[in-house]
């Protein structure tokens, strides 16, 4: 069997509005690449979609670690896009260079459900990972997929606390920025935000209500 994971650009409609389509479309293929970069033996970028990624792994584990490595914004940006991760373990067929099959099926799905910053796995992925000592698995139930015959059962992995600080979201185009890093700050009804640019911090000031809602 082998374990298929989607990633994708959280945000990508906001990020597009506050920078412009030539900025996101650079965001969207960095992305692309610098996954490529991580990904480990027995793993593959089996195509791009849009501002998403498709990937095959021959190991479950080796999945997990890269969807927590990919949605933990450790992809080498001060300022990066918020990623969502969805991964299955199934049968699937190859044709040419692509995969086809239920399991990429749900895969899909699974990322679909996934906010950014979160890596979601199927009971099945879990289970084929249960020797991860350093990662945490949340279970969050059985959910239902659309054009999937029955509930999925979905886990959230986690890593073990590291100590580091977690990233914050710019609340105009959704990239997740480092708080020891970011452009600037801004405190809306006792509420502080961090920002990517000056860019996003202008917008946020002009209109606080519309991205702080």
């Amino acid at each position: 069997m082998n374990t298929f994971a989607f990633a994708d650009l959280a945000g990508f409609t906001a990020l597009t509005e506050a920078h412009g389509d030539e900025t996101a479309a650079d965001v969207a293929q960095r992305f692309a690449e610098r996954v490529a970069d991580v990904l480990p033996e027995g793993a593959e970028l089996v195509k791009t979609i849009g501002d998403a990624v498709m990937l095959r792994f021959d190991e479950a584990p080796s999945a997990v670690r890269t969807g927590l490595l990919v949605s933990g914004g450790d992809l080498g940006d001060e300022a990066s896009p918020a990623v969502r991760v969805g991964m299955h373990t199934g049968s699937a067929v190859q044709r040419g260079t692509d995969w086809f099959g239920e399991a990429v099926n749900i895969a899909a799905r699974v990322a679909g459900q996934a906010r950014g910053g979160e890596a979601l796995l199927s009971d099945t992925t879990k289970q084929q990972s249960a020797g991860l000592a350093d990662v945490i698995f949340d279970r969050l139930g059985a959910v239902e997929l659309h054009n999937v015959r029955t509930p999925v059962e979905l886990w959230r992995a986690r890593r073990v606390d590291t100590g580091r600080a977690a990233p914050v979201i710019d609340p105009v185009c959704r990239m997740a920025v480092d708080p020891s890093k970011g452009a600037g700050t801004l405190e809306h009804a006792g509420t502080r935000y961090t920002f990517c640019s000056l860019t996003c911090a202008a917008l946020f000031a002009t209109d606080p209500e519309r991205y702080s809602a």
